[in-house]
């Protein structure tokens, strides 16, 4: 990709993602973004302009000789500026600027109007600094000329002067130190709150997290969510800041430097201007390797809580050499990509101090010409040197943050990559979008396949399961079994065909392995409802309906929080997902192998329990003693075909 079109497609991706928190993308154009921010920077140089004739005009009212010893010639500079057609432009322009939020006020609804507020604040903080800084380079000017001249009233006065600008300067740069960040802050927590909205709405988690990592169309959500939300909200803050500030004091000290020597103003210009430009042409290898390191790190990272998540069974299995082995592969791919990636910033940073310690001869060879001449006085050196520095940290602004640049652009990539995934998503059409049927589960000529599959595991098949009623799905292993529970509730799309669910809420599935979140007894319990629904002797009840009283006698708290997963066996685990789903009492609920690790007493127990409810199920299993827990079975051959059967008297001995 040519650099002129990816940083074009860099820009696109950066204003999806930072615009909506400022201003809505849906119903705005980007000129709209665009204009605002020009009317935010007029109304703050107004502001400024006014908040500095206030200060002249109550320090010339109340402490007269201060003024003359602190703000020397700053009165004079302030009314000429009102003076001039200048001061009417910038009321005009800061007038207008307010006009312009006035006119969008309807779009900066939802809270946008504090970024914006706290955006302006910032801009403020920098222009008060950045006029301080340009009054500095005079006070050193002035400095070394009063030394030279054995002026030591001068001297002190003047070093007074830069105390005062010290005083006022340290208060005004904390207080920028701290509004930055905290809006860093505030958007982050308003983009993951989206992201994560996005994220678990339509499923997209579930489809989001396919099991080979190396075709993954968005690889680690977790990481993009947590970790690139916080760079890229951190980083969009200190280089949009950077640049401003760096603009800012381009354009004041050009001109100081421009009064200086011209000379030197143009030799500045093309040198910087080559070297960002060498710079930016290598970088482009850093960018690549920087996005290349997140996707290796979260991987390595995922590695490692996955064996934490699996401890026990891979304790019992003894795999500690096979997973160390997964994990250090994981580890050898980034350490391999940092090793790049290091030799690459090793190069960058040489060009980096090479362009920066050649730049602090061009002020001396410049200014000592006409120096030597008698043209200027020894001050302008310790000027000249001020305006240079500033001018050239602000031209190369790229060069100095390069590292940043390109872990920024590497975020952007894949933050948007993720947000552009979730959004195909959501304009896609999905499984829960088959329908919606109060009363009946109702399954027309829908075939079950795999996704990325084009053979189906069960073909046409039809059927229904109304209000009371039991189906049991049997096959070898293999067969499609799970898939098509999965189909039944809504989480892969049928193939053709029709699938009609009762809506969310009256139907509930219970897999082989029931879901343990990170939460107490009583949260388990309740999930997914509201805890503050059941009172907890109802709650111990549910557990003794279940066979869990030895669960009520350990832990008398039900608000207790344990690692849950690993401290229950599968058995009782199993059993608190059916006091689980007694509470929620959905009218249909879907068992996948839900009772495999009990025995069949137990079993019985469970589901008679789902029978006296009046619960309509449907139930994959293997047992059996449970075609008396049934009405129908739904028999699946393993080439795709089937056929529907009553449960009375069917024999399994053919699956």
């Amino acid at each position: 990709m040519r650099p002129l079109q990816s940083f074009r497609t860099q820009i696109i991706k950066l204003q999806r993602l930072a615009q909506p928190y400022f201003l809505p993308v849906e119903d705005s154009n980007g000129w709209q973004f665009l204009l605002l921010s020009v009317a935010l920077l007029a109304v703050v140089v107004g502001t400024t302009l006014l908040l500095l004739t206030g200060v002249v005009a109550a320090s010339g009212a109340l402490i007269p000789q201060l003024q003359s010893r602190f703000l020397p010639g700053v009165p004079e500079r302030v009314a000429a500026i009102w003076g001039s057609p200048l001061g009417a432009v910038i009321m005009g322009l800061t007038a207008g600027g307010i006009g312009c939020f006035v006119a969008m006020r309807q779009k900066l609804r939802q809270g946008r109007w504090l970024p914006w507020l706290l955006l302006g604040v910032i801009a403020l903080l920098l222009l008060v600094i950045n006029g301080i800084n340009v009054g500095i380079s005079f006070i050193a000017r002035n400095i070394d000329n009063a030394q030279v001249a054995y002026d030591a009233p001068g001297f002190w006065r003047i070093v007074s002067i830069y105390g005062f600008c010290l005083v006022v300067a340290l208060p005004i740069r904390t207080l920028q130190n701290y509004i930055i960040p905290k809006l860093g802050l505030l958007w982050r927590e308003w983009l993951s709150q989206r992201l994560l909205g996005r994220y678990m709405s339509d499923r997209a988690y579930y489809q989001l997290n396919p099991n080979d990592e190396q075709h993954a169309e968005v690889d680690n959500p977790d990481q993009r969510i947590s970790e690139d939300t916080r760079n890229f909200t951190g980083t969009s803050l200190s280089v949009t800041v950077g640049i401003l500030e760096a603009l800012l004091t381009f354009f004041s000290f050009i001109l100081v430097l421009w009064g200086i020597s011209r000379t030197l103003t143009l030799a500045l210009l093309v040198y910087a201007t080559g070297g960002t430009a060498l710079i930016v042409f290598i970088s482009r290898k850093l960018v690549q390797l920087n996005f290349q390191q997140l996707k290796l790190e979260a991987d390595f990272r995922y590695g490692l809580v996955h064996i934490r998540d699996n401890a026990e069974s891979i304790a019992f299995y003894k795999g500690e050499q096979q997973e160390s082995q997964e994990a250090e592969r994981r580890l050898g791919g980034a350490i391999r990509n940092f090793d790049r990636l290091i030799i690459w910033q090793a190069l960058i940073t040489m060009i980096q101090r090479s362009y920066d310690y050649l730049s602090r001869f061009l002020p001396w060879i410049v200014i000592a010409p006409i120096y030597f001449a008698k043209e200027v006085d020894f001050g302008v050196f310790s000027q000249a040197s001020i305006a240079f520095s500033q001018v050239f940290g602000s031209v190369s602004y790229i060069v100095n943050n390069i590292d940043s640049l390109a872990a920024f652009s590497a975020s952007i990539s894949r933050l948007e990559g993720f947000q552009g995934s979730i959004e195909a998503m959501e304009a896609a059409p999905t499984a829960t979008a088959a329908g919606d049927r109060s009363g009946s589960i109702l399954v027309r000529q829908a075939s079950v396949v795999p996704p990325g599959s084009q053979v189906p595991l069960v073909r046409d098949v039809s059927l229904e399961v109304a209000a009371h009623q039991r189906l049991l799905v049997v096959g070898p292993s293999g067969c499609g079994k799970t898939s098509f529970l999965r189909v039944v509730s809504g989480l892969w799309p049928s193939r053709g065909g029709e699938v009609l669910r009762p809506p969310v809420g009256e139907l509930m599935f219970i897999p082989q392995k029931p879901y343990m979140l990170l939460g107490s007894l009583r949260e388990q319990l309740c999930y997914p409802m509201d805890p503050a629904r059941f009172g907890d002797e109802q709650l111990r009840s549910v557990l003794e309906q279940v066979n869990l009283t030895e669960m009520v006698k350990r832990y008398p708290d039900l608000g207790i929080s344990q690692d849950w997963p690993r401290l229950l066996s599968l058995g009782e685990q199993q059993r608190l997902a059916f006091a689980r789903l007694l509470l929620n009492s959905p009218d249909f609920a879907v068992l996948d192998e839900a009772t495999s690790a009990l025995d069949v007493v137990t079993e019985e127990r469970l589901y008679r329990l789902l029978s006296e409810r009046g619960m309509a199920f449907i139930s994959v299993g293997h047992r059996p003693t449970l075609t008396a827990f049934h009405d129908t079975v739904l028999e699946l051959d393993g080439s795709g075909g089937w056929r529907l059967l009553p449960a009375a008297g069917y024999r399994f001995g053919s699956t």
